[in-house]
């Protein structure tokens, strides 16, 4: 059996990845690909509470390196139970955030050394990375403004401007690094020209 497609989507806060999942999920019905629609943290039960736990705003005295720790550890038990065994069956698997999210947030955003992250990247997930990563890029000050309106905000989106201007700029460092890989797609354009730009990228992986 083939191996299925591994499709990551990131961006900050409010970059429009949610509306764009949606738009996803369309293209690979159409095409009548059996696909799994998952998100970090969570997928799992395990990552389901550890998001809990990391998502709740009264939750202020979580430290980078237990954060990173429980994002990695989230991570394994979602790999082992739900994106591998996916894979290996064929369908495709697309993610809401995977471990470029944590290379921009923990990283670029707490301060953790890139080093580091690598270190459990390769443990945690050996040789496989996703195969396709829709960045979905959008200025800071615009994206949370779209945050704010959707929802209360989470113990992320209540950190400082500079937080998440380091989170971008990392995110952006990592797609001039890896061009085939990381694609970016301007969130601040209207929504058929997101989905246009998402339709004309996926045409090179669908079958």
């Amino acid at each position: 059996m083939i191996r299925g497609r591994f499709l990551t989507l990131e961006g900050i806060e409010g970059a429009g990845k949610s509306t764009s999942l949606e738009f996803i999920q369309q293209l690979l019905r159409s095409a009548a690909i059996p696909h799994l629609v998952t998100r970090e943290p969570g997928g799992t039960v395990l990552g389901e509470a550890l998001r809990e736990i990391m998502l709740r705003a009264d939750r202020t005295n979580i430290c980078a390196d237990s954060e990173l720790l429980m994002m990695f550890a989230a991570r394994a038990q979602h790999l082992a139970e739900r994106i591998r065994p996916a894979l290996d069956e064929g369908m495709w698997v697309v993610c809401d955030r995977f471990t470029d999210a944590t290379y921009a947030y923990q990283g670029g955003g707490r301060g953790i050394p890139d080093e580091r992250i690598g270190i459990l990247e390769n443990w945690v997930q050996g040789a496989l990375r996703p195969d396709l990563t829709l960045l979905f890029d959008i200025p800071v000050d615009q994206g949370l403004a779209r945050a704010g309106r959707r929802s209360v905000p989470d113990r992320f989106e209540r950190e400082k401007r500079e937080f998440f201007e380091r989170v971008r700029r990392h995110y952006l460092v990592a797609a001039a690094r890896e061009p085939g890989r990381i694609r970016v797609i301007d969130g601040a354009h209207t929504p058929g020209q997101v989905q246009d730009a998402i339709r004309a990228i996926l045409q090179e992986f669908l079958p």
